[in-house]
């Protein structure tokens, strides 16, 4: 049986009925464990709190060239355009995000190690941590679809197996991250609720759900509720820029209709104490490019 028994081991159940429902949060946010790191005080109570922070200049002007070079790279590589990592968009033809790139790319790899990185990350989960998932993430100009309002912890827990919260993402921006191009947005306090979806998980979901995710999507009802007690935050900011947000934050964003592409890096650490198990939600683990079974801890 490849669907993990949620009467006795989930904490968190999700696509089993056919109403949905808001759990309280029975995880920490900022985990203990790792006294010091690169995160000041205030922005642990801010993460804490709102379920996510920005550091601002993260990577400098002269590295963002670098990785933007990286990423034009990528895209261009007619190789890396057919390998199955890569996610192309539905309608424009246009690759949208390119999978497990710290594996394809040494820059992207050296990234994953950087103090800067991977300091603050074992610095908010309280423990060593691995690469769950990696990607490039493309919107396009004038052509660029968003991602509709979710929580990756659903998804990692339904279709993954990932048993708890303890999961960060880093999102770096390549480009100019203005309030207009397709911005992440982001409900601050709503990392505390875990909202349960319904629908079942088909076969496969991730070859459509990395397109356009329709399973595991909160209601309109959930999401609206959600909006009107906690508010919406956009991730704004020069290229450098860099958002911390908890695997559990509720977040989208809409489509990019402006000549300006926003591009950005993404790495989600888990911790090695929260490695997957079955998938709660699915028939079928999803390929190791989505989500990582090896918990190896990341080495500088």
């Amino acid at each position: 049986m490849t669907v993990a028994d949620v009467s006795t081991q989930d904490r968190y159940p999700t696509r089993v009925s056919a109403e949905s429902a808001m759990l309280d949060r029975t995880d920490p946010v900022v985990w203990p464990g790792v006294d010091s790191g690169p995160a000041t005080s205030a922005e642990l109570a801010s993460h804490d709190a709102k379920g996510f922070h920005i550091v601002e200049g993260l990577l400098s002007p002269a590295e963002v060239q670098a990785y933007w070079q990286e990423l034009e790279r990528l895209t261009t590589d007619d190789s890396v355009r057919a390998d199955e990592r890569t996610v192309i968009e539905a309608k424009s033809n246009e690759v949208r995000s390119i999978f497990e790139v710290h594996v394809l790319s040494e820059l992207v790899h050296e990234l994953v190690r950087d103090p800067r990185v991977l300091d603050r990350a074992r610095q908010l989960l309280g423990s060593d941590v691995y690469v769950h998932q990696s990607r490039i993430n493309y919107m396009p100009g004038y052509r660029g679809t968003g991602f509709y309002w979710h929580s990756d912890f659903e998804t990692w827990h339904a279709e993954d197996g990932m048993p708890g919260p303890r999961a960060v993402s880093l999102s770096v921006a390549l480009t100019d991250n203005y309030p207009f191009n397709g911005g992440l947005m982001l409900m601050p306090g709503a990392h505390r609720t875990f909202v349960s979806c319904i629908g079942e998980t088909p076969d496969d979901n991730y070859k459509s759900s990395l397109k356009e995710q329709k399973i595991g999507v909160p209601t309109e009802d959930d999401i609206t509720k959600l909006a009107y007690e906690h508010g919406i935050e956009q991730f704004t900011g020069p290229a450098g820029s860099a958002l911390w947000f908890d695997s559990n934050s509720m977040h989208g964003s809409g489509n990019n209709i402006t000549p300006y592409p926003r591009s950005n890096i993404f790495i989600v650490f888990n911790s090695v104490d929260n490695a997957p198990v079955e998938p709660f939600a699915a028939t079928g683990r999803r390929p190791g490019f989505v989500a990582s079974r090896t918990a190896d801890p990341v080495r500088r």
